[in-house]
């Protein structure tokens, strides 16, 4: 291999990875939202004109309370059959490598999106149907599988270098809202101009383009699979043989990711990583609720978006959180601390959920998108300090005890705003944003603590 191409290798690594999946998600949100909203008024109306058109059917309540609630088992089944991925694929990359952990979820995922075609395509196949797609993608750990691998490896390549680290990371979150801005505005092209088919079509060649990058441009990095291979032998004579049968697999690999999460640590480290996993969880649970209820919102007098225009805002939105992460944060970083950074961001997230809550025209809707730029500062930070407290060995059952905690937050948010929602539209509809609102607080609240704790580990010196 030629000098700049393993360069290249090491500066271009899983960015492509979380830029693929997360357009692919982002195409595909909206995408299902919408075929199961179309799906339900035409059970419930039975009238082809009227579902056709979501101008004309958006303020029935009955519409909207029925899908939210199929929402609901879709975001529930999508948690629960991922909780078991998550816990165990962290751990086993620490020992198979990164890469394969990363082309899973591609994989069901392509066998997921067919099947979501399918449903749209045949007219007469029931809602209920787009449930075992969100088993298919669920059986591999799906985005959090992606975040836990794509981040064990990014640890794994910047061991040593806390500010590298954090910059990196910050790329590569960046991604997520960077995929998100691409993926909404292609999704609300094709979805106007072709149909839900090309939207299900695009999503299906993401993955495709997402395994054949991991396959072809991928190599897991040297630190990493050395530096682990002596441990997670040690872990292999303890708990069993490679025969062990398949829920011995499944308890021996998440038996290592809570003894890397709960293991005794110097001073108070133990204490931080589990408050820094905690405001993982509450941000991802907020997040996850946001997208599950915002398409109902937004469609819902007095607001009106229609699916183009929801795609545009989502764009919007999504590109000026990927801009936060990949210019001001940088930026930001020469005068002040990542930590008060995060606290901050905190703070820009919480004003941008009070105003969504209280918005009643699209020109407040989209200052949403601008005051909260800065939000997505504060989960770079927050997996840095993780990555930054628990040894090289442990990288991957960290990230892995993280995102089965993050898969918990899709059945979470699916109960908490699915449900009430639809209890809150004869009243005050941006009721759920103003407790997402209140959810950040906390988080804020936890950041500060944090914060105010000695700094002892030597990887978190720029840290507090």
């Amino acid at each position: 291999m030629s000098t700049w191409e393993e360069k290249l290798r090491r500066v271009v690594t899983v960015e492509p990875v979380i830029f693929l999946y997360m357009t692919s998600t982002f195409i595909l949100t909206p995408a299902y939202q919408q075929m199961i909203i179309t799906k339900v008024c035409l059970q419930l109306l039975k009238n082809a004109t009227i579902c056709s058109n979501p101008e004309h059917h958006k303020g029935d309540e009955e519409v909207q309370a029925t899908a939210s609630y199929i929402l609901l088992l879709f975001n529930a089944t999508l948690s629960l059959v991922s909780i078991p991925p998550a816990i165990m694929l962290g751990s086993w990359s620490d020992r198979a490598g990164r890469r394969w952990v990363m082309a899973l979820p591609s994989v069901l995922s392509l066998l997921s999106g067919g099947l979501l075609l399918a449903v749209d395509l045949l007219e007469n196949i029931s809602v209920y149907w787009t449930l075992m797609a969100a088993a298919l993608t669920g059986l591999t750990g799906g985005h959090v599988s992606i975040f836990l691998s794509s981040f064990s490896y990014l640890a794994d390549l910047t061991m040593g270098s806390s500010s590298s680290r954090t910059l990196r990371m910050a790329v590569a979150e960046s991604m997520i809202f960077v995929g998100g801005s691409v993926g909404f505005l292609l999704g609300g092209f094709l979805e106007q101009e072709f149909g839900l088919k090309a939207a299900f079509g695009a999503y299906i060649a993401c993955h495709v383009l997402a395994v054949l990058y991991i396959v072809l441009w991928l190599r897991d990095p040297t630190m990493g699979k050395n530096t682990c291979l002596a441990p997670c032998e040690e872990n292999t004579v303890e708990q069993g043989s490679h025969s062990d049968k398949s829920w011995l697999f499944v308890l021996k690999y998440a038996k290592l990711s809570f003894k890397a999460v709960f293991k005794r640590r110097s001073e108070q480290e133990r204490l931080k990583l589990l408050f820094l996993i905690l405001c993982t969880f509450i941000n991802n649970l907020v997040a996850v609720g946001d997208q599950s209820i915002l398409l109902l919102y937004l469609m819902y007098e007095p607001r009106e978006f229609t699916t183009a225009l929801f795609g545009v805002f989502n764009s919007v939105r999504m590109l000026l959180l990927g801009f936060g992460l990949l210019v001001l944060f940088p930026v930001l970083m020469r005068c002040m601390k990542d930590m008060t950074l995060a606290k901050l961001s905190a703070l820009f997230r919480i004003a941008s959920y009070v105003i969504l809550a209280l918005s009643n025209n699209t020109w407040m809707v989209f200052l949403v998108a601008v005051v909260g730029a800065p939000s997505g500062i504060s989960q770079a930070v927050i997996r840095s300090l993780s990555s930054a407290i628990v040894g090289h060995d442990e990288q991957g059952a960290m990230f892995s005890f993280s995102a089965s905690v993050e898969a918990t937050c899709i059945l979470i948010a699916a109960t908490i705003f699915n449900g009430l929602y639809p209890l809150t539209l004869p009243t005050f509809p941006g009721m759920p944003f103003i407790i997402m609102a209140v959810f950040t607080l906390i988080v804020l609240i936890l950041l500060q603590w944090i914060s105010e704790m000695p700094a002892t580990h030597p990887r978190l010196v720029l840290s507090d």
